[in-house]
């Protein structure tokens, strides 16, 4: 007899539905998977027999043969061991299926059901479907979907639950509101001094632009970086499903709704930066999705690790290509760099002696590509703190951080507003095809731009993104337009850029 249960699989970030179809005949005993299993499912042969025995069943000693539809994508992991033992009993008329259910989750050799990786994509699949879930009570997760289901902890009480005489505990639903806010590690009310690149960090959070941060060791660039989040709003329904998605499909727990900070050593691999391997995964730059990707030490990372973020940071997304098919992880980050001057961090330092002779120094600015360095919206120069910044005592009892969040919340609605049928959301994200319907120009910010080219050689991909930042502060200063103290300000957060042209440094 042939029993059809239904599961589903992940490919990238999205799920598809799978048929498990079980064909229990007469012959020689044997046990074969096919439809394109990996290791992971093949071993799940010896799992499923274990807990169906020690379950309380026979297990049937015929030749008995597993398909997994379509037979053209490549299944993986261990999600499948649940709805393959159901279609096993059910075959053997050991349970009947009154309606359709997607079945997902591990079986151990005593029977009880474990949780699998990538169950938010399969529990938004079976919303769309309007298909009831049975999954592990290990993957609670899934209630922030509204997804309707059951939870299973043990294969009997499905197979009772089954037959109607047993009871499972429904999923429930949750808001999204109920997850737990983060204590931030440092906050802006934590930063002392800095107040030029405060503002400008300001500007960064409220357009998404990209940020490179030059200067000595304790000056404070990590701690700023860190401190972005809390001027950061909270993720919206749709972002947080997204960011869950691609956490659940890493096999990532998250526990605090806040935008996700992804700070990688620099002996990442290129692989772990961006993703991929022989069943894709995402990396660390989807990972950071809709948060931010913060490199700290940036020339010690690989040149080649470096330069594979340059597609990603253009595209808002990676796409691997594999033999089968193609995948593409969303990869919408703000990247926040940080770097010292030198090797030895101290280069036109006014208060320590720099030992880095000009090679050294050209050495260690090269590890950083042009093309690279033009996808930076801002170039900042940290300084070390005054005495007076380090030991100041702030006694102000209102947060700055939270007042600065409102304020970055109320620039990205507006942005959000004037953005809404474009497909995208900030004004990092304006497409070069776009620059004419948002950059209208009086002649003397004409005038401006065409001197700063002049001066400062901007490529046209730098002429861009100075005017985005220069729009993101036109929207701070809620002006309809750009104006020419715009602009000003926006090449003034590039002013740092002339660091990297090392040869006039000396």
């Amino acid at each position: 007899m042939v029993s059809k249960v239904f599961s589903a699989g992940v490919f990238g970030i999205d799920a598809y539905e799978v048929e498990v179809e079980v064909d229990i005949s007469p012959g020689i005993p044997s046990f074969n998977i096919v439809g394109l299993p990996d290791s992971a499912v093949k071993e799940s042969r010896d799992r499923v027999r274990s807990a169906i025995k020690n379950s309380g069943f026979d297990f049937p000693l015929k030749r008995i043969t597993v398909n997994l539809a379509p037979a053209d994508i490549k299944k993986e992991g261990s999600i499948y061991d649940l709805p393959i033992a159901i279609g096993i009993l059910a075959s053997e008329k050991k349970l009947s299926l009154p309606k359709k259910f997607i079945f997902v989750g591990e079986l151990s050799l005593d029977g009880f059901v474990k949780g699998v990786n990538g169950v938010i994509p399969i529990a938004v699949l079976a919303k769309e479907k309007s298909v009831e879930l049975i999954i592990s009570n290990e993957n609670s997760e899934v209630e922030y979907i509204g997804v309707k289901g059951f939870y299973v902890d043990h294969l009997k009480n499905l197979v009772n639950f089954l037959k109607g005489s047993g009871h499972l505990e429904e999923v429930k639903s949750r808001s999204f509101s109920e997850i737990p806010p983060k204590v931030f590690e440092v906050t802006f009310d934590d930063i002392r001094g800095h107040d030029f690149i405060k503002r400008a960090l300001l500007i960064s959070a409220c357009g998404g632009h990209n940020v490179i941060m030059i200067g000595p060791p304790g000056a404070g660039k990590t701690l700023l970086a860190k401190s972005m989040l809390s001027i950061l709003p909270t993720l919206t329904d749709d972002e947080e499903i997204e960011v869950m998605k691609i956490y659940s499909v890493a096999g990532v727990k998250r526990e605090h709704r806040v935008r996700p900070f992804r700070s990688p050593h620099y002996t990442i691999s290129d692989v772990a930066m961006i993703g991929g391997g022989s069943i894709p995964k995402p990396g660390e730059v989807s990972l950071a999705h809709r948060g931010i990707l913060f490199l700290d030490e940036l020339p010690e990372f690989r040149r080649q690790t470096l330069e594979s973020l340059r597609t990603p940071i253009e595209e808002k997304k990676v796409t691997i290509s594999r033999a089968q098919r193609t995948v593409t992880f969303p990869a919408s980050f703000q990247l926040i760099s940080a770097m010292n001057p030198c090797p030895c961090g101290n280069f036109k330092n006014p208060k320590k002696e720099c030992r880095c002779t000009f090679a050294q120094i050209k050495k260690y600015i090269s590890k950083i590509s042009g093309p690279l360095l033009d996808r930076f919206d801002m170039y900042l120069e940290v300084p070390a703190l005054e005495p007076e910044d380090i030991l100041s005592n702030r006694t102000s009892q209102t947060s700055e951080a939270e007042k600065l969040r409102d304020i970055v919340a109320e620039v990205r609605e507006m942005q959000m507003r004037r953005f809404k049928n474009f497909g995208f959301f900030l004004n990092s994200e304006i497409p070069p095809s776009l620059q004419n319907e948002f950059f209208k120009l009086d002649s003397k910010c004409e005038e401006i731009m065409k001197n700063a080219i002049l001066k400062f050689s901007l490529s046209a991909r730098a002429v861009f993104r100075v005017l985005k930042m220069a729009l993101t502060i036109a929207d701070l200063d809620h002006s309809d337009r750009i104006k020419s103290e715009h602009i000003l300000e926006a090449l003034q957060m590039r002013k740092a850029e002339s660091f990297f042209n090392i040869d006039q440094q000396f």
